[in-house]
Formats: structure tokens, sequence, C-alpha cells
């Protein structure tokens, strides 16, 4: 089949068997009849869109959440039987440790996962009850280990600071860890207190525990030199990699690359259009079984505002941009050059280290 260009696919699978005070994602309780439902409507939802597809190579496929790992191999089998990705296609589950076994990700490697995801957040017992997980450290480091015996040796794991009543000492004592682990990739976030979430009710009780502005760059700063010393690369703001190992998923977001989202509250970039679908499994699945679209939200921007956008989105990346590729007015690469957030240098321009602590701010100046 002629190839006409690259293109990711994303599938939302809304199941937990709790919600993260944190979490600002869409999710519902796991029940096995609401999976196979999801799954029936998936289907149809591929079938509507499958034709997008045809003559494009996929990059990756990415199972996200929630926790697909909630639906079983089995599930996931299936669905990549209705896409047949090419054999060199980065396939993506996220998983929660507490619920991953040595069996249970063999199974997933023979349905054809060859890449997790691991929801650690932090190997910091007492952080991780704050944070509301369910896991211990140990149960962590075990999944980790468990994932790599199962023959799938492309492991990310999610780490996150700026917690309530974390210090530098708790971060470093987690950073310690993970050179004795098997991880490829880790995506590493601070805590971000969103709007609908328990967490955001709590907002003034947990603000008085947060640690400083000051011990926040201390944390990011150890974290970017400790993960450097062990091989993973910084190559993306909240992204570090091991040579080989950065992801191709997340990478398409950051670069442009047409992606097509499937699920309740997923979201699709096709064509310079960007969708997203009904925020609500009833709805998602009444409107496909009235062979109806279920997206809600759809916008597309001017050719100039997709400009300075794409640009902010590809400045994420520290290897920076071609000024040739992103023709906005030259006075905005001067204006940012002054605040000291970008280095200009001939055609390029990437972010300095400000800029990579000030990129909100750097983002809302591009955007239109």
């Amino acid at each position: 089949m002629p190839t006409t260009g690259e293109i990711s696919l994303y599938f939302h699978i809304p199941f937990c068997r709790r919600k993260c005070p944190y979490c600002h994602f869409y999710v519902v309780p796991h029940e096995n009849k609401a999976a196979q439902n999801l799954l029936g409507s998936l289907r149809q939802e591929w079938d509507l869109n499958k034709h997008l597809v045809q003559g494009k190579k996929i990059v990756s496929v990415y199972f996200g959440g929630g926790t697909p790992f909630l639906i079983g191999p089995e599930a996931i089998n299936e669905i990549l039987s209705w896409i047949s990705p090419p054999s060199d296609a980065e396939v993506t589950l996220e998983a929660n440790p507490e619920d991953v076994d040595l069996s249970a990700m063999q199974a997933f490697a023979k349905a054809g996962i060859n890449r997790v995801s691991l929801g650690v957040q932090s190997l910091d017992n007492h952080l991780l009850k704050v944070l509301g997980r369910h896991h211990s450290a140990q149960q962590a480091i075990a999944a980790i280990f468990a994932t790599a015996e199962a023959g799938i040796s492309n492991i990310t794991i999610d780490l996150m600071y700026e917690l309530p009543q974390q210090n530098l000492t708790s971060w470093k004592n987690t950073l310690a860890q993970l050179p004795n682990l098997p991880i490829t990739h880790l995506s590493l976030y601070n805590l971000t207190i969103e709007p609908q979430t328990v967490f955001y009710k709590r907002r003034s009780t947990l603000t008085p525990l947060l640690p400083s502005s000051e011990e926040s760059l201390s944390m990011l700063n150890t974290a970017v030199e400790s993960l450097e010393r062990m091989g993973l690369k910084r190559y993306e703001i909240s992204a570090f990699a091991k040579e080989g190992f950065i992801a191709r998923h997340n990478t398409g977001y950051w670069l442009g690359r047409p992606f097509l989202g499937f699920g309740p509250s997923a979201f699709s970039y096709f064509e310079g259009k960007r969708y997203r679908n009904f925020c609500d499994l009833k709805k998602y699945t009444a409107a496909l079984n009235e062979e109806k679209s279920p997206v809600d939200f759809t916008e597309q921007l001017s050719p100039l505002a997709s400009l300075h956008e794409r640009l902010a989105v590809k400045l994420r990346m520290l290897a920076g941009v071609d000024k040739r590729e992103f023709p906005v007015d030259e006075a905005l690469y001067q204006k940012l050059q002054d605040k000291g957030w970008l280095q200009l240098h001939h055609n390029s321009a990437k972010l300095t280290e400000q800029g990579l602590l000030f990129y909100d701010s750097l983002a809302e100046e591009i955007i239109l």
C-alpha cells in the first residue's frame, strides 16, 4: 500500500477501579458489561474512520485511560486485529503497578503490546498515600521487573514532584532507586491541582503543604541531573529517554503528526482539524449505535493561528525548531529572545534554561 504519510492511533479506555484525587481525566468505574459494550462501540468507531488510515503508515498505537490494563489482553488483541499495525509500530499500554504480574504482562506481550507505561508517581510510601495511590513503592518496583521479565523491554514510568509534604530528601530517595530499574523512558510531572478534582476541593488545606518554589526548582534540577547521569536524556520538557527509546507516540503530538482518537473523550487531530468525542460513555455509545459520529467538539484554526500553535508545541522539544518551517513575524522570535526564553542561532530557535522553566508564559506569547 502506498504511504502518503504517518499517523498515530489513540484508544481511550475510561475504566478505573477508583479515581485518584488529583486526576482530571474522564474515567468511570470498571464493570465487565460496560467494558464489553465499549469494545463494540470502539469497533463501530473504527469502522467509521478506518478509511482515513488507508495509505498511511501507523507509527504508534496508544492505549490510555483510565486503566486500559483492566479490559484485558484478549480485548487489546481484538482491537489490534482490526488495525493490523506494522510490526515496527510502537504499541503502548498504560497500567497501574498494583494490577501487574508476570502472567498478565506475558499475555499482553503476546497480544501485541511492546511498550508499557506504569503510573508509579513516587517511590515513597507516605507520598503514595498522600496522592491516594493504591500501590506501594515495593509493588511499583516489582511491576517494573515483572514487565521486563515478560519480554517487554520498552518500559516508561511516570514520576511526580511538587507534592504535598514532599521535600528534597524524600525526592532524592526516589531518584536514588531508579538506576537499578530496567526502565527506558521517564515522564516527569509537577503536581497541578486541576478543577473538578478532589484535590481542588481540598486546595485550601493542601496548598500550605506544597514545597516552596525554590524547593520545587531544586527538585527539578536534581531530577534532571540524576536522570541524565543514568542515561535518560531530556528530549522534551517533561520527557527523558535512553538512546533509541524516545516515545514515538508522544513525539507525534509535539511534531504535529496526525492522530485519530477512539473512545469517550478522545481527541483527534487530522487535516488541520482538532476534534473530541463525547466525554460521556453513554452518549458516546448511543451515538455510535445510531450510526452517528460521537464527536461533540470540532475546531479548525486559521492557517496563521495553526502555524503559531504548532510552533509553540514543537518548541517543547529540546532540539528546537527550524525557523524556516515556522515563518512567523521575526519580531516575535526577537521578543522571546529578549525575554531570555529563546536562543536564536542562524535559522534555529530553541528554549533556554529560563525558557524551559517559563514555557507556559512563552506559549501564551506565541499562541494567537
